[in-house]
């Protein structure tokens, strides 16, 4: 990982150790994704503000529409042809459009483990087609205009809480690839 990415994990480390000891009890009634992220979120953000990314966003199911269209990613290309899927991560960290040479800093995947496998394999590929610096080649970044695809996330990280056995799962993913993961015990 570069160093952007570094920081951005020890941001998430942090906010999500803050997440297990204020707001424990989110976890002990078993709340749903969106609110989970939307608790998080304001962990991101406390320590996200004491560091130069500070003029950031963090958002809760942020989908951008440019010009009257809705962002997507090309994960898939099928007979040389890209095939857009619509992006609306659970949490993100980005510029909002505002930092050209580089909006998109953090993208988040929350499920439950409860979820089906198709559901959790979707929000894996989506943050693989998101950490990607390009699409094979479908579109290149200039560094003066947003790309039509959302990509160049410097980092992706799947959330898998399980309620029943009280943990959680966290994977990374870096430059399309996925790296490593840890699971983490919820104490109460």
């Amino acid at each position: 990982m570069n160093e952007l990415a570094l920081k951005l994990r020890i941001i998430f480390i942090n906010a999500n150790q803050r997440l297990l000891e204020r707001d424990i009890d989110l976890f002990k009634s078993e709340v749903s994704e969106r609110t989970l992220c939307g608790a998080l979120k304001e962990h991101i953000d406390f320590y996200l503000h004491k560091t130069e990314y500070a003029n950031y966003y963090t958002d809760v199911e942020y989908n951008r529409n440019r010009n009257g269209k809705v962002k997507t990613c090309c994960p898939f290309i099928e007979d040389n042809i890209p095939i857009p899927v619509t992006i609306n991560c659970d949490l993100i960290i980005h510029s909002r459009g505002k930092i050209i040479s580089q909006d998109n800093l953090l993208a988040i995947e929350m499920k439950k483990s409860t979820r089906s496998k198709k559901d959790k394999d979707n929000d894996r590929l989506r943050l693989i087609a998101l950490t990607k610096d390009s699409y094979d080649n479908v579109w290149s970044f200039d560094g003066n205009t947003l790309p039509e695809h959302i990509c160049r996330y410097k980092l992706g990280i799947y959330y898998e809480i399980n309620y029943a056995k009280k943990f959680i799962k966290i994977e990374y993913y870096y430059k399309g690839n996925h790296l490593e993961y840890e699971d983490i015990t919820i104490r109460f």
